[in-house]
């Protein structure tokens, strides 16, 4: 390898930080990670963080190798041809050997009437912040509206039912749509447990949002003090206006080694990557796999050798069900759903697990990184969520 190769990863959600600590174990790989907060995101806990339950963040100081320097800004454009990128707020530019394009998802842009205006997204730690405070300030009896079929809607209806909250959860056509028949109904059960009204089938799709109510597209309308949106993810545009190929939704393409079909000296991990003819579910099981392979690219790609294909192993989805259930839905290694489950309270502790041991696998990787010489400086910048989210 050439020494002090530089490489830049944009965005700190869990496959930048593992693309990250997998490359800062490399004395002659100079690591640049880009983030617009100052703090590592815990994504799979924003539901508790609007139930009052957790905070959801993470210090990078426990999570990133102390050899990664963090820049606490947002990109503005990548400029593929001179290898460098323009920060957002004034910090002037970055200038890169191989670029990670890690820069995460957020809340896909809603095409319902009226949900921009009335209804509450709940994809990033900002919106989730926003939204505590709606509901902390609603009285336990106001009816509270969750519109999402997904973990993050299921997630959320659960832990607000179990804090005493009136919810109904919109789902359209499907409760947990990814997840095998005998799974959604342990699912439905618990939800009823909670007290969380369901609301799926023919005619459930949301059709517009007000101020006080959510009408599905049959007519029917429900009072909703607070709606909660969570049907889905969008990711940045930053990709799309530097001038790279993207598929449909806004995803960096690349080939099956995670490399840009545009620029040999970029790579992609997590959600905003969209491998050619690999699609994958946008998750961070999936993000932590992504960020490794991703590290192990750039590495080949420095010694001249070349990237092995990607590979992606899925063990199945766990859900929290509140407090005190929750629901490990099994899979093929290909992420095909199949009737073994764990649910109730070792559901939960499987899940709490995950996300600790998440976060302590970061831990571990960022603690076995070591360079010789003085650890680079942190440099930190207003924060902003333009550019990415991550």
């Amino acid at each position: 390898m050439n020494k002090n190769t530089d490489v830049v990863v944009i965005g700190g959600g869990y496959a930048g930080v593992t693309a990250a600590n997998r490359l800062a174990h490399h004395e002659d790989v100079t690591v640049t990670l880009i983030n617009p907060r100052p703090d590592f995101v815990e994504r799979i806990r924003l539901h508790q963080l609007v139930g009052g339950n957790d905070d959801a963040v993470v210090g990078y100081g426990e999570v990133l190798a102390e050899n990664v320097r963090l820049v606490v800004d947002s990109v503005a454009t990548i400029d593929a041809a001179g290898r460098r990128l323009e920060l957002a707020d004034g910090g002037g530019t970055v200038g890169y050997d191989y670029l990670i394009y890690a820069v995460g998802s957020g809340s896909a842009e809603p095409d319902v009437p009226g949900a921009a205006e009335f209804a509450h997204p709940i994809a990033t730690l900002e919106e989730a912040r926003r939204l505590r405070p709606v509901i902390a300030d609603a009285p336990a009896t106001a009816p509270v509206t969750v519109v999402g079929s997904g973990p993050t809607g299921i997630e959320t209806a659960a832990e607000l039912a179990e804090e005493g909250r009136s919810v109904t959860l919109v789902c359209g056509e499907e409760l947990g749509p990814y997840m095998h028949p005998r799974g959604r109904r342990s699912v439905a059960r618990t939800l009823a447990g909670l007290g969380v009204t369901v609301v799926a089938g023919p005619g459930a799709r949301v059709a517009a949002v007000t101020a006080d109510a959510v009408r599905l597209d049959d007519g029917r309308e429900l009072p909703s003090r607070v709606t909660v949106w969570a049907t889905g993810f969008g990711v940045p545009d930053l990709a799309a206006r530097s001038g790279l190929s993207t598929d449909a939704v806004g995803r960096l393409l690349t080939d099956e080694t995670l490399t840009s079909v545009d620029d040999a000296r970029i790579i992609a991990a997590g959600d905003a990557a969209a491998p050619v003819d690999m699609p994958f579910r946008m998750s961070c099981q999936a993000a932590g796999q992504l960020g490794s392979r991703a590290a192990r690219t750039v590495l080949s790609r420095i010694a001249g050798e070349r990237p092995a294909p990607l590979k992606l192993l899925f063990a199945g989805q766990c859900l929290s069900l509140g407090r005190s259930a929750g629901i490990f839905q099994f899979a093929t290694k290909s992420d095909r759903a199949i009737p073994v489950l764990l649910t109730g309270g070792p559901g939960a502790k499987l899940k709490e697990f995950v996300c600790k041991s998440t976060v302590k696998q970061l831990t571990n990787e960022a603690r076995k990184a070591h360079r010789n010489g003085p650890s680079p400086a942190r440099d930190e910048a207003p924060a902003t969520a333009a550019g990415q989210m991550a």
